[in-house]
C-alpha cells in the first residue's frame, strides 16, 4: 500500500492533465466572453444597415 502511494506522488501525469484541463477551461471562457461582445457589435451594425426583413 505504501509503495502504491509513493508511486502515484512521483508520478506528475496527473498535474499535467489538471494544468492542461485549466487552461483549456480558461481560454473557453475567454472565447465565449469575447463572443458574446462581437454578437452585440454585429447586430447593432445590421440593425443600422437596415431590417432583416
Amino acid at each position: 500500500m505504501l509503495s502504491i502511494f509513493r508511486r502515484l506522488m512521483k508520478s506528475t501525469q496527473g498535474a499535467t492533465a489538471v494544468e492542461l484541463t485549466l487552461i483549456t477551461s480558461i481560454i473557453a471562457v475567454a472565447a465565449i466572453a469575447s463572443m458574446r461582445s462581437v454578437t452585440g457589435k454585429v447586430t447593432n451594425v445590421l440593425n443600422a444597415v437596415g431590417p432583416l426583413n
